[in-house]
């Protein structure tokens, strides 16, 4: 049989049970009892501020029996209430200390959970819990309500809030930092601690001033204390975390440790280094400074730091010069805040230099008494880092090389000149190298005294005409330079010195001697001496005076490189007739002038000329006497369409090979035929050319006038009409172009005259053009040089002198002979 529940009776037991509770709202206090029930309540903690949760088991023991009504008391008080037979929101009662802080929950475990706990919550509490047919259950609780401390301050020794870092504090000095805690209940407990080591504790202490105080004591700041850290935790409950407040300790270290860090390359004067410098252990980083012998340098660039801040580098730039080899760098690293923390590192100077080199001329010697044959010796003085490995000694630019026989002794640091000669006057040098390259002295000019010398010891040939001033240059090689002169004039009437009126004297050591001849006896050989402080001169400058006269053509013309528009020319020069020549070279074609040269010398370039031109070259020369005879050559430029006939004939690669055979093999033929009738015909016609190479040189005047013999036949050789044993050929240079074959003879130039009355007779003659001699007129020129020599046999001087070459079939493989 079931029993409906009553809900009159239940809902009447309700409101006794809250107006039970309102009496003890109202103002009743529960006794001594409520204290002694606690004994056996079960202790709950719960932070001020936080939540706090009290079970109460609500499940029946028989499960069809159903939960009524749940009270909770505090302190034997009710405070609220859950009637577990009205399922609205009207179920739940709480009273007004709880002020919608607490509610009941039913699940997932059934509890009153209180939020926001004040320590007014601090109390006895007791759930009674009604079933409809099970008895009632009770359970206690005592709640605790736990106040947190305030978050810990740290102070230093002079009592100021420390945050976040402490110090900075100097080196190997003490420290002391408080840790103070205010409020809690239960009273804090406080600790200091470093790497969760635990350095410090302060247990709890109950007094009035309800603060907790802990210090930290260090009596000496090593450098195992830099940024150290620090940690002061406060906490009265393990239900939250300990309240925590961290610190760092700051120090000023001085510098460990400066030095110069060490160079791969030396220092060299002139070129800029770059030296580093290295402070370790300084904090904050350290201030580093360059200093030579005690002055300060400019240092450009900023000095950098490490990334641990541990190392700092200083990088100098500088270009050393010479004068700092020797002399201290000091590098010094020095803290910012801190005195007497500086330290430094200093480095002598060891500079790489190019050598320096002083040359002087022997201690003992006289630079201005230094005669020929007088033993010479230099001092070198060498100053190098690192030492010089080689040292060469110069002489007007020539590196001199060792050579005892010569006199010559070549060493580090002396050189000997024995028997000191007038070619080894001049600059000498002495160079010294090492690795940063060579070094050379200021040159030394070695002043040797000697006799004057001819600067040309040729004997030169001077043309002057009748009643015309020469002038004749003496020239002559001394030290000192000579201040006197003396002209001499050697000729049939013998050997006379010129008067000083005649001859000027220069400073530069050259007499230029004015001379008008007025007779055929004033012409002769000329001489020169010089005097100087070491004494006359031995061997004199010789000219051969002879009247001036006109040149001689130019002779073996001939093309160097002939292209398709320009042509280079070069003949040999003939006598110049004793003035200064200009060399002539004219093109022609089908007789118009197309190009005209002159130069001083008969070699010539012409330009422009054009291709395939077919030209008739004109040379000939002109002085102050007049102009020579004319000497020919016929030329032909290139053809342009030839060339690039040929350039291109690479490319004709598609002809057939049978028709290209068959034209080579026709013009090979025709070639052949027209060769064979040429050759044919030329025999026919031919007749002996003429040949003509008249050179009046030097050596053939000079031959005439000092040979007084007979002219003497040579009975073996008939083309042949030798001077005599004093005439001297011609030089290689000189030679006439070779010969025709035998049966050609010779003629003189047109236009030479015979005797001393006919130069002015060709003076006034116009130029007529050259034209060739027959055979009848060999003998005559033959005659008229027996006539010249013997001429100057009888004291008379001749106008001209022939060097004349031929070849016979006797003396085919002879070189040349003198006629």
């Amino acid at each position: 049989m079931e029993c409906s529940p009553r809900p009159s009776s239940t809902r009447v037991l309700s409101l006794w049970t809250l107006l039970i509770g309102s009496f003890n709202i109202a103002g009743l206090r529960p006794g001594p009892t409520v204290w002694a029930e606690s004994l056996d309540a079960v202790n709950l903690s719960a932070v001020a501020g936080g939540n706090a949760t009290l079970p109460c088991d609500t499940m029946s023991p028989q499960p069809p029996d159903a939960l009524l009504l749940v009270v909770w008391y505090k302190n034997d008080v009710p405070i609220y209430s859950y009637d577990g037979r009205d399922k609205g929101p009207d179920a739940h009662w709480a009273d007004a200390s709880l002020a919608g802080r607490a509610r009941w929950h039913a699940a997932p475990h059934s509890s009153l959970r209180i939020r926001d706990v004040v320590p007014s919550d601090r109390a006895l509490y007791r759930c009674r819990v009604d079933f409809k047919v099970s008895p009632t259950r009770n359970y206690k609780f005592m709640l605790h309500v736990i106040e947190l401390p305030e978050k810990p301050k740290i102070f230093d020794e002079a009592d100021k809030e420390v945050v976040n870092v402490a110090g900075p504090y100097i080196e190997d000095t003490s420290l002391k930092l408080t840790c103070v805690v205010s409020g809690g209940k239960p009273m804090p407990r406080l600790r200091w601690k470093r790497r969760d080591e635990v350095v410090a504790k302060l247990d709890p202490v109950e007094d009035d001033t309800r603060l907790s105080l802990l210090e930290l004591r260090i009596p000496k700041l090593t450098r195992a204390y830099f940024e150290a850290m620090y940690t002061c935790e406060a906490d009265n409950t393990a239900l939250v975390p300990p309240l925590r407040v961290h610190v760092r300790i700051q120090l000023y270290l001085r510098p460990l440790l400066v030095e110069i860090l060490a160079r791969e390359q030396p220092i060299s004067v002139g070129q800029e280094a770059e030296l580093a410098c290295r402070a370790v252990g300084s904090r904050p980083a350290a201030i580093i400074t360059w200093w030579l012998d005690d002055k300060p340098m400019i240092v450009s660039s900023p000095q950098k730091n490490s990334k641990d801040r541990n190392e700092t580098v200083s990088f100098l730039r500088w270009t050393p010069r010479m004068e700092h080899d020797g002399r201290v760098l000091t590098c010094r690293a020095s803290h910012a805040n801190l005195e007497h923390a500086t330290l430094e590192t200093s480095m002598k100077l060891n500079l790489h230099y190019v050598p320096i080199v002083v040359l002087q001329l022997g201690s003992k010697l006289n630079p201005n008494d230094i005669e020929e044959g007088d033993d010479v010796y230099f001092e070198c003085v060498v100053r190098a880092n690192p030492p010089a490995y080689k040292v060469v000694w110069e002489h007007n630019g020539q590196v001199m090389t060792h050579n005892q026989r010569a006199g010559v002794i070549a060493g580090s640091a002396h050189l000997a000149l024995q028997g000191v000669s007038r070619e080894q006057a001049g600059k000498y040098v002495c160079i010294a190298s090492n690795v940063e390259g060579d070094g050379r002295s200021t040159p030394v000019t070695l002043q040797v005294i000697y006799k004057p010398v001819c600067k040309n010891a040729m004997v030169a040939i001077v043309g002057a005409a009748l009643n015309e001033a020469a002038r004749v240059a003496c020239e002559v090689d001394a030290y000192p330079p000579p201040k006197n002169f003396q002209w001499t004039l050697n000729n049939s009437m013998g050997t006379n010195e010129l008067e000083a009126a005649k001859y000027t004297i220069e400073k530069s050591g050259r007499s230029i001697l004015t001379y008008t001849p007025a007779t055929d006896t004033d012409y002769g050989s000329l001489a020169c001496r010089a005097t100087n402080l070491a004494g006359q001169q031995i061997e004199p400058c010789r000219y051969t005076l002879l009247p001036a006269v006109k040149p001689d053509p130019p002779t073996n013309c001939s093309t160097l490189n002939l292209t398709d528009d320009s042509a280079e020319l070069r003949c040999l020069a003939g006598y110049d007739g004793g003035l200064q020549t200009t060399y002539f070279v004219e093109a022609w074609e089908a007789g118009s002038l197309i190009a005209n040269v002159s130069k001083i010398t008969p070699v010539w370039k012409l330009q422009g000329l054009g291709s395939g031109k077919a030209l008739k070259l004109v040379f000939y020369a002109n002085n102050a006497r007049g102009r020579s005879d004319a000497t020919t050559l016929r030329v032909h430029t290139l053809s342009r369409l030839a060339l690039h006939t040929e350039a291109k004939h690479s490319n004709l690669t598609n002809m057939d090979t049978s028709w290209a055979l068959g034209i080579i093999a026709g013009a090979v033929g025709t070639l052949a035929a027209v060769a064979i009738v040429a050759l044919l015909a030329r025999k026919r016609h031919h007749r002996p050319l003429q040949y003509e190479a008249p050179l009046h040189t030097g050596k053939a005047y000079k031959g005439a006038l000092h040979n007084h013999s007979p002219l003497q036949p040579d009975d073996k050789n008939p083309d042949v009409v030798p001077l005599g044993k004093d005439f001297n050929c011609t030089r290689d240079s000189e030679r006439p172009p070779e010969p025709p074959p035998y049966g050609v003879v010779v003629s003189p130039p047109v236009g030479s005259s015979r005797s001393v009355h006919s130069l002015h007779e060709r003076a006034n003659t116009p130029h007529t053009p050259h034209t060739p001699n027959t055979p009848a007129s060999d003998a005559q020129s033959i005659g008229t040089l027996a006539e010249d020599r013997r001429s100057v046999t009888s004291g008379t001087l001749s106008r001209r002198r022939e060097v004349v070459t031929t070849r016979t079939p006797l003396l085919a493989n002879a070189r040349e002979s003198c006629v």
